[in-house]
């Protein structure tokens, strides 16, 4: 067996072992680049705030939403309030004093008026429910972790991605011509004969023969779209692996090379699930020492939103201009400020485009899995591919089936 052939062979079985993760992977990541916007025309309701007036302030939305369910309490929350908009609030349950366990609730996100404080919903997002209100929670989660439970999920997907990286390349490699040697008694140089004659082989594999019978067809669609688009989706597919298995793989592989800024998430072991870790410093003051410390640093985007992780004890301020909460305007995200929830000290930092490039590199793996580091180009890009990545596994499922058809038919003949 040749090394093409082993190639192909691993080409093929890898490639139906993938397909129908790829597949579902593919059409998934290209709805959910427009998750917001789909999220919020399935959704009107819980989205839209239609009450009249001056808005209450974050704080006072907050407690609001802590008061109506004392079984709750926020831990992420915006600190910039947009007009015809609802205001949304993550939760987690409190721990009940009666059983020591957290409280099982049916909801982890409330949707708010932010003038009248009126609640418009609530959902449990990621549930894996096809109903409006959890569709794109539903795909979202289905995209990265197929609703297995954690971690098994995300190994399985990023698992799935690190064998598409390698495969990524034996599918190039298919693509290329085989070896030939070039004729020495032709005018131009060897070298240029080689090049020339090398290119008029390979030409062929970047076009589509549309003249061509279905079979034909089918294969160039999966050869030159695969061709055309192999920068984006072995980008896509180190982008996948880093993000799931971000701790597991990615990190590890970057230490090889670089070096990366520990954030406290990498510094501190998480307490169990049902053994929350309440702050002493409340929202009000981290929010205070964020209005100071980031101006303090040079950065003119206001603190934007506040995040507190209970099984860290850590809180994160995210700073960013009005509008861009979801960052689709491009850039690898917002500045971060960490702080202790015990006692309110500046505890780590996430500066974009800033660190070491072991830390641009973590830093990019997102933005660029999305589309968002490019803004609304990148998401159609991205969009794009995702089909792409679809059809690829469809073809190349089609080729194997037609060729395996083909080979039954050889051997009936034969025998």
């Amino acid at each position: 067996m040749t090394p093409r052939t082993a190639f192909l062979h691993l080409h093929r079985w890898v490639g139906l072992g993938l397909a129908s993760f790829l597949f579902m992977s593919g059409l998934t990541g290209a709805i959910i680049s427009w998750d917001h916007e789909l999220d919020g025309w399935l959704n009107p309701e819980l989205v839209t705030a239609t009450a009249q007036g001056t808005p209450k302030t974050p704080l006072e939305l907050v407690a609001i939403a802590e008061a109506h369910d004392p079984q709750i309490w926020a831990t992420y929350f915006s600190l910039q309030i947009e007009e015809g908009h609802a205001y949304e609030i993550y939760v987690f349950p409190e721990v009940d004093p009666a059983t020591g366990e957290i409280y099982d609730l049916a909801y982890n996100q409330i949707f708010m008026d932010p003038v009248s404080g009126e609640i418009l919903g609530k959902r449990l997002w990621g549930e894996p429910a096809l109903t409006r209100a959890n569709f794109m929670p539903f795909l979202y989660r289905l995209h990265y972790s197929l609703h297995l439970p954690d971690p098994w999920g995300l190994w399985l997907m990023g698992g799935i991605a690190c064998i598409w990286i390698i495969d990524c390349f034996v599918g190039f490699y298919l693509t290329l011509p085989a070896s030939k040697r070039p004729d020495p008694r032709r005018s131009l140089s060897v070298g240029r004969a080689l090049a020339r004659g090398w290119w008029a082989r390979w030409k062929p594999a970047w076009a589509i023969k549309w003249q061509g019978s279905p079979y034909r067809i089918n294969f160039d669609l999966h050869r030159a779209f695969g061709l055309w688009l192999w920068g984006f989706l072995f980008i896509l597919a180190i982008s996948s692996a880093s993000l799931n298995l971000d701790t597991e793989v990615a990190k590890p592989i970057v230490n090889l090379f670089s070096t990366f800024t520990p954030t406290p998430f990498d510094s501190r072991e998480p307490v169990p699930f049902n053994k929350p870790i309440h702050p002493n410093v409340s929202y009000a003051e981290i929010i205070a020492k964020a209005e100071m410390d980031g101006p303090a640093r040079g950065w003119d985007a206001p603190p934007g939103a506040l995040y507190y992780a209970p099984h860290y004890g850590v809180y994160g301020v995210y700073f960013y201009h009005p509008g861009d909460e979801h960052g689709t305007t491009g850039g690898v995200g917002p500045a971060v400020l960490f702080y202790d929830g015990q006692d309110g000290r500046q505890i780590g930092d996430v500066t974009p485009w800033s660190g070491t490039a072991g830390d641009i590199f973590l830093q990019v793996q997102f933005p660029l899995h999305s589309g968002r580091i490019a803004g609304l180009p990148g998401r159609i890009m991205v969009s794009a591919s995702g089909i792409v990545v679809a059809m690829l596994s469809v073809t190349g499922v089609i080729i194997w089936w037609k060729k395996r058809r083909a080979r039954k038919k050889m051997l009936a003949v034969r025998g």
